[in-house]
C-alpha cells in the first residue's frame, strides 16, 4: 500500500505556475504525524506496516492508550495503518511531515464530504424535473416508481429523495502543485472531498 498521512484541510485559493498557468488549488495543512507503531514481517504480525497518529485527544480505547504509552506519545484520536515494503526508514516517535510529498506527483485524497442533508432527486440524483408550464405540478418530483401490479414492489436501488453527503470518498490522481515544508503546507490541484478545517488522508498513487 501506499505511504501516507493525516491532513487538515485548510481551504481553496489559486496559484501561477512557471507556464503562467492559473490553477485552482486546494491548501492542506501535513500533519504532522506521528509514527505510533512499526509492525515487520518478523514479528507476529508477519507483515510490514507502520502505523500513524494524529490530532491528540483522551476519547480512546484502553488497548490504544496501551500502544501510545509504550511510544511515549500522547493519545490520538485517528490512527491509520499503511503497508511498506521496508520498516527501515521509520522508527517509533519520529513525525512525518510535508515533505514526504514532492510537486508534481499524483496522490489520493480521501475525506468526508460536506453532509447537506436531506435532499430531493434533482439535487441528490440530477433528475431534469417536469414542465413549467401548460399546468404541470410535477416540476420536482420523482414521478412513478411502481411496477404495477407485477411484482408489486419498488425495485431496489431504485433513485429516490434521501440522505445526501457525509459520506467518504476519495479522489485518486490529484498533482501536487507545489510544497511549503516550511509552514507544512500542500497545495493540490482542484478541489478534495469536505469541508474547511476537515480532516482528510493523503497518500501516494500506487
Amino acid at each position: 500500500m501506499a505511504v501516507g498521512m493525516w491532513c487538515k484541510k485548510i481551504g481553496m485559493t489559486h496559484i501561477y505556475r512557471d507556464d503562467s498557468v492559473l490553477y485552482p488549488s486546494t491548501i492542506i495543512e501535513a500533519g504532522p504525524c506521528h509514527i505510533v507503531q512499526v509492525k515487520s514481517d518478523d514479528s507476529k504480525d508477519e507483515y510490514n506496516a507502520v502505523k500513524l497518529g494524529f490530532c491528540a485527544s483522551d476519547k480512546i480505547s484502553k488497548p490504544e492508550k496501551g500502544i501510545f504509552s509504550k511510544a511515549g506519545l500522547p493519545n490520538m484520536k485517528l490512527v491509520r495503518e499503511f503497508r511498506v515494503d521496508s520498516i527501515e526508514d521509520y522508527d517509533v516517535g519520529s513525525v512525518l511531515k510535508a515533505d514526504i510529498f514532492e510537486a508534481g506527483e499524483k496522490i489520493m485524497v480521501t475525506g468526508t464530504t460536506k453532509g447537506k442533508g436531506f435532499a430531493g432527486v434533482t439535487k441528490r440524483h440530477g433528475f431534469k424535473g417536469g414542465d413549467s408550464t401548460h399546468g404541470c405540478r410535477a416540476q420536482r418530483i420523482p414521478g412513478s416508481i411502481g411496477a404495477s401490479s407485477s411484482p408489486s414492489r419498488v425495485f431496489k436501488g431504485q433513485k429516490l429523495p434521501g440522505h445526501l453527503g457525509a459520506e467518504r470518498h476519495t479522489v485518486k490522481g490529484i498533482e501536487v502543485i507545489m510544497v511549503d515544508p516550511e509552514k507544512n503546507l500542500i497545495f493540490v490541484k482542484g478541489s478534495v472531498p469536505g469541508s474547511r478545517k476537515g480532516v482528510v488522508y493523503l497518500s501516494k498513487q500506487p
